[in-house]
């Protein structure tokens, strides 16, 4: 932000010329004296950056050999101990991920303090878990090299894209167009292995000595798979074109030979001069160069870009903004030059500078306006294009989230490569049989039947012919590849669309459910990924954040310490106090209606408007004006006329902010009557107890997460000069001065209100200020302009720059801020734990307020032994967890057989809930625990500085340990790498689940390292829910999702994969019978629409219907008894051991299914066709019937599917025993009119089902399952209410 008067230079001059003053001659050259400031400065200096302007200020020096480069240099020496100046070395810079705080190797120093950093070996896979086009939240170092700037002549769109030929403003976000959509689609399905096999099989059914079936219907089922999906996708390219078209042909106002034209999006380009009118939407990238505000402010909504519905401010530089509109009303030329960096995805940074009239000066963040964004409560904006099309920040962070698998799925594709082996074990056996065949028969091939090499015909010119016989090797080779043409559907190529079908059905029940609908916010459950439904039923870690996650974020001002002072107990709303106040007044003055009521102290209140000069009242002043002037919060006000009250008019205000905290701190202050009412780009005003008080704003260094601080630099009408500033404790108690024992004083009773106010869960910021001199602005405003100005390291500098005026700083107080649990917090948190799945809590706030919200969401209970891992060096760290682990029994893992040990989790028991040592992921405990040493659950408490110690050491594992073995953790104080890589430590060691849940930015490296992401719809923007998985209103509904979703999804996609392996593995096996017993010659009895139908129409819609709509038990039940999530814990819907039990129950039904009709009419002259039709309809009927067994749920459509897809065979057979060119014609009406036929059928259903009948009845009677045993007492349940409303009926 900057003044009306420029904030690096005197009132007297509007900005700083090009031309280098003396001064800054003079400091080098002071520079140059101290030799040790020099060597440390000058280090790294390239010959080569001559180019840039910064470079070329340093040429003013010839004399100190300070060549022209990219460094920062020091005003004056007496600075240099206040804050580090030497940078970070290209070793020391990491790159950062979308959200994350800014991270850089500094120098340790008393007014600089920096957050700790996330270990490299974390960022390392969170960058490579989001692949290599940097998907949803990885961008590049923002930060560019001066001799590289991207240089943009202002309405000289020409001069600019002939230069340097940057990107048009029209988009893409389409993927194919009409000349690749089948190449580029074809290849993307072909990623699927799967499908590679099944075109393997096409392509050989297509030679003549393979040609098993017909060489058209050996391609029905893969292209029939290739086209629904093909549809699917085009359909959908089809939506994007179309909204790119409609994107790009919106017009927008373009500056061309001195009016405004309008002018299509899509041929806008780099350079153009742009008008936008309220409401409008910005096209691309534009820097600010006037608004109709005089002073250059212009509101924006971003809700488009992140979500944020508050207003932000943007502002046009004094520089320009009177300058531009007095061009463009005039009709003249608009000249001038932008240096900026080149594109990135940073939303949050804008670094560049601007050449105009002559003088240099430099843009930020704040002079930006992004494409996507609406312009509201202004009436117009100019602006010059910076970036366009693909180049713009909203493109460049449009990319998806990276792609999960579900757990399932990996079993599954374990699974089919065993019965790849039994296929190759089939193929095998054929061929060999063949092979033994053929050496027996040899002499006698001319005769056999299914051998013979000739004809045996005396006409036409079949006479004497010889078949195509290869020889025994060849005829061996070519019987093995025609086995695996007959048995390709061992390998069931519907299961994968029945998977999706399956899923979108799913996730459409999920999101229509309107018990995860969020009334509040009008927001509803959102599918963003279909992958990974069924992993919803494993999740055995959640790892959520605080701060509107299990708290609303909403912020209310609860209490505050001024000059040692603990105020908030005596509270009235502040309306009903001004309304006191106002009736007992004389004088008529104008009131201020907040939006929201706020409580004030009476006793405060008496202070502050007290006509006092002692000290106390003095600090509560400028605490006051500190709330609401150190902020970037912008007023709304509306008058309207008081019907109660005829003294005068009130006005509604209302206040819109990037940040909730803010917000409260404003409307507090304005509660207090410290009122902002105005904020301009230069200055504010603000209302104290009714006489309007203008602050110059000179400066403002904005919060970021290293300083942990904000400050902003006022000047008062008297010429007094103050900085102003607030933040974390953590980063302002070591920077207030300590020149007197009341200084002491103040600072030790504001630190136990701190914690006072910690303990209850509330949000605490210390207040300070001081005055500066003459002397230390001008220090301060040099320092501003030559680190706002420089292209590189900016962010670091300015840090570096804020540093020299905070410090020394004079306590005003603290404040505490209360953010509520959300609705249901405490009860969803408990049923969760009851289910078996930890809850792990990362925050960035304060431990005693992070342990105060876990106490009261009941995740933290008094039975609980606390370990609390504050470590200030890796010894300190190793020795806390080692002693942690020796006093509570924790065992280490054996790193030889660890992996072991967190792999295998199927046989333990996850009901207990508070035995840890039962759980398959944690280390065994000492026998101590059995002889009372551990009698209650343990609770680990640890801090974001412990954690740099043991990410980067090898103290992992005894983390790991000691972390598994309790029932929650805490994480504080954490930086958002440093919660990926919380996630990553559990991943990595275990073979659980895990879920990471948050709303903000800073969790979308979480978000994106667990195996299932879920975005809250909160206050904080919507990156985490772009970033997420799934994305609700509610920390709440997570209780629902899994428990009931959850379970619903995993027992369904569970059954459906084994049913599915079932149902083609039966009928290949009875396909590999019939060729056992036809001397192994690979003839088939069923027609080959009988064979290709089979998987596609008689089977398939059943089992996507059951997979979408069959439940096993309620969600009462399930919501009832938590304890029933354990089944996705255990594995009992899908493991290897049910896997085997169905291939061996499968064996059985398919020697059934060919056995029996063999038998039956051993003694007949059936054909082989009509028993090919009765194996056909026998086969369909049997693997219906099965899955009618497991049905649990039976609805009208469940019997439409299941029933009708036995009549749709029928159909289908009798319409191709009609069909005369086929060799089965008419087979169907000679099997039906006997008896013989109906019987077979029935007895074929009954004896292969027979033996899965008595283990399902033995197993329900001797071990049922939870599953079972709650859903008898469904049963139950529903009886007696039947009969009590039949009771009830009678006696009426």
């Amino acid at each position: 932000m900057s003044g009306e008067h420029p904030l690096l230079s005197s009132p007297d001059s509007p900005s700083k010329p090009l031309v280098p003053p003396s001064s800054l001659a003079e400091r080098l050259e002071q520079l140059c004296l101290d030799e040790s400031s020099s060597s440390s400065v000058l280090d790294g200096i390239d010959d080569g950056q001559g180019e840039s302007l910064l470079a070329r200020e340093y040429t003013a020096v010839p004399d100190c050999g300070v060549k022209p480069g990219k460094q920062f240099f020091p005003v004056e020496r007496e600075c240099r101990p206040q804050f580090p100046l030497e940078y970070p070395t290209r070793h020391k810079k990491r790159q950062v991920s979308w959200g994350t705080m800014e991270l850089h190797s500094i120098n340790s120093n008393p007014a600089s303090h920096d957050v700790p950093q996330a270990p490299s070996r974390v960022l390392e896979k969170a960058n490579k878990s989001q692949g290599s086009h940097h998907k949803g939240i990885q961008f590049e170092d923002n930060l560019l090299h001066e001799d590289n700037p991207r240089l943009i002549y202002i309405d000289d769109p020409k001069k600019t894209n002939d230069k340097y030929e940057f990107t048009g403003n029209e988009i893409r976000t389409s993927k194919y167009t009409l000349i690749t959509f089948l190449p580029k689609n074809v290849f993307i399905q072909f990623h699927r292995v799967a499908y590679l096999y099944f075109l393997a099989i096409a392509v050989l059914n297509q030679l003549p000595p393979l040609a098993v079936f017909g060489r058209t219907v050996s391609l029905f089922p893969l292209l029939f798979v290739l086209c629904v999906t093909a549809i699917k996708d085009g359909y959908e390219d089809w939506r994007r074109h179309r909204s790119d078209r409609n994107e790009n042909n919106r017009e927008s106002l373009i500056l061309q030979s001195g009016q405004f034209q309008p002018k299509k999006w899509k041929n806008i380009q780099v350079g153009e001069v742009l008008k936008i009118r309220a409401d409008d939407t910005i096209p691309c990238d534009i820097v600010l160069l006037g608004t109709s505000d005089p002073s250059g402010i212009a509101y924006i909504q971003t809700m488009n870009l992140d979500g944020e519905s508050n207003l932000k401010t943007r502002y046009a530089r004094q520089e320009t903004s009177s300058a531009v509109v007095s061009a463009v009303a005039d009709g003249c030329a608009i000249m001038g030059i932008i240096r900026c960096e080149q594109p990135n995805r940073n939303i949050y940074e804008f670094t560049a500078n601007m050449e105009f009239n002559g003088h240099r000066f430099p843009l930020t963040q704040s002079n930006i306006v992004l494409r996507g964004c609406q312009l509201k409560n202004t009436e117009w904006i100019i602006g010059v294009v910076v970036y366009a099309g693909q180049e713009t920040k909203a493109m460049l962070n449009s990319a998806a989230s990276p792609s999960k698998r579900s757990k399932l799925e990996g079993y599954m594709n374990r699974e089919t490569l065993w019965l790849s082996i039994f296929l190759f074990v089939m193929c095998s056996v054929v061929a060999a049989g063949m092979g033994t065949w053929l050496i027996r028969h040899k002499y006698q091939v001319d005769t056999l039947p299914y051998y013979r090499k000739r004809f045996f015909t005396n006409w036409g010119k079949l006479n004497g012919k010889t078949y195509k016989y290869y020889g025994i090797p060849m005829e061996i080779f070519f019987s093995f590849l025609s086995s695996v043409i007959v048995f390709q559907i061992m390998i069931p190529i519907a299961l994968y669309i029945s998977i999706e079908l399956v899923r979108l059905g799913q996730s459409y029940f999920m999101i229509e459910d309107r018990h995860m609908f969020d009334c509040s916010s009008g927001s509803r459950f959102q599918c963003r990924s279909l992958n990974i439904n069924e992993d919803l039923g494993q999740i055995r870690y959640i790892f959520s954040d605080k701060t509107g996650t299990l708290t609303e974020n909403k912020m209310a001002f609860r209490r505050a310490s001024i000059y040692g002072r603990d105020y908030g107990s005596r509270v009235l709303v502040a309306d009903q106090l001004q309304e006191e106040n106002n009736t007992g007044e004389g004088l008529a003055r104008k009131r201020w209606k907040l939006k929201s009521e706020v409580a004030v102290d009476y006793e405060l209140m008496e202070l502050l408007h007290k006509d006092l000069s002692e000290d106390e009242r003095i600090a509560a002043h400028e605490f006051f004006l500190t709330l609401a002037a150190c902020n970037t919060v912008v007023p709304i006000v509306s008058t309207s006329t008081s019907s109660s009250c005829a003294k005068g008019d009130v006005d509604s205000i209302d206040y819109q902010g990037e940040s909730p905290d803010e917000q409260a701190l404003v409307t507090a202050a304005s509660g207090y009557r410290y009122t902002l009412f105005e904020r301009t780009s230069g200055h504010i005003a603000i209302d104290v107890n009714g006489e309007k008080l203008r602050l110059d704003v000179l400066g403002l260094h904005e919060f970021d997460s290293v300083r942990k601080r904000m400050s902003v630099v006022i000047r008062f009408p008297n010429n007094t000069i103050k900085v102003l500033v607030k933040g974390a404790d953590t980063s302002m108690l070591s920077i207030l001065a300590n020149d007197s024992e009341r200084d002491d004083e103040l600072r030790h009773s504001t630190q136990s209100h701190l914690s006072e106010y910690s303990s209850h869960g509330l949000r605490t910021l210390v207040i300070a200020a001081r005055d500066l001199t003459n002397e230390e602005l001008e220090q301060w405003q040099s320092m501003y302009e030559d680190a706002s100005t420089s292209l590189t390291d900016r962010s670091l500098k300015l840090r570096q720059t804020a540093a020299l005026i905070e410090s020394n700083l004079k306590l005003l107080g603290a404040t505490a801020i209360e953010d509520r649990l959300q609705d249901g917090v405490p009860e969803a948190i408990e049923s969760l734990r009851q289910a078996g799945i930890k809850v792990w809590v990362l925050t960035g706030d304060k431990q005693e307020t992070a342990i105060s919200i876990g106490v009261s969401c009941k995740l933290l209970t008094a039975d609980m032994q606390q370990i609390i891992i504050n470590g200030t060096s890796e010894a300190e760290c190793r020795n806390l967890l080692v002693n942690a682990m020796e006093k509570y029994g924790v065992q280490s893992s054996n790193k030889r057989n660890q992996s072991s040990k967190c792999k295998s989790n199927a046989a333990s028991d996850y009901l207990e809930l508070r035995d840890d040592a039962k759980t398959s992921n944690v280390p065994k405990w000492h026998e101590a625990k059995e002889e009372g040493k551990i009698s209650a659950p343990l609770a680990l408490i640890i801090d974001g500085n412990s954690l740099v110690y043991i990410l980067e050491k090898d103290l992992q594992s005894e983390l790991f340990d000691l972390a598994t073995s309790c029932s929650v953790v805490v994480c504080c104080r954490v930086a958002p790498l440093q919660k990926a890589g919380i996630v990553d430590l559990i991943k990595t060691r275990t073979d659980d689940m895990t879920l990471a849940i948050g709303d903000g930015a800073n969790d979308v490296s979480m978000i994106q390292m667990a195996d299932v992401g879920v975005g809250i719809c909160g206050q904080e923007g919507r990156q985490a829910v772009m970033a997420s998985d799934f994305a609700m209103g509610q920390f709440r509904f997570l209780k629902r999702l899994l428990l009931v979703h959850g379970h619903w999804n995993y027992q369904r996609i569970g059954y459906l994969i084994l049913y599915n392996f079932y149902r083609n593995a039966v009928f290949v096996l009875m396909l590999f019978w019939y060729i056992l017993s036809t001397a192994f010659s690979t003839t088939s009895a069923l027609t080959d629409w009988s064979s290709v139908f089979y998987s596609l129409i008689y089977t398939s819609i059943p089992t996507i219907i059951v997979g979408v709509l069959d439940k096993d038990l309620s969600h009462k039940t399930l919501l009832q008894y938590p304890k029933l999530y354990g089944a996705g814990h255990r594995q009992e819907a899908y493991n290897p051991n049910l896997f085997w039990i169905t291939m061996l129950d499968t064996l059985w039904q398919s020697l059934v299914l060919f056995y029996v009709p063999q038998f039956t009419y051993k003694e007949s002259t059936i054909d082989i066709w009509s028993m090919g039709s009765l194996w056909t309809i026998a086969v369909v009927i049997l693997v219906n019937v099965h899955l009618a067994m497991d049905i649990h749920r039976w609805v009208f459509i469940t019997h439409i599917a299941v029933w009708g897809s036995i009549i749709i065979t029928y159909a289908c057979v009798v319409i191709l025993d009609s069909i005369p060119v086929y060799p089965n014609y008419w087979t169907f009406y000679h099997l039906a009119c006997s008896p013989t036929y109906w019987i077979t059928i029935l007895l074929i259903i009954v004896v292969a089902l027979l033996p899965r009948f008595v283990y399902k009845v033995v197993h329900h009677i001797f071990w049922p399952s939870d599953i079972q045993i709650a859903r008898e007492g469904e049963i139950l349940s529903r009886k007696h209410k039947h009969l009590g409303s039949e009771k009830d009926e009678d006696s009426g």
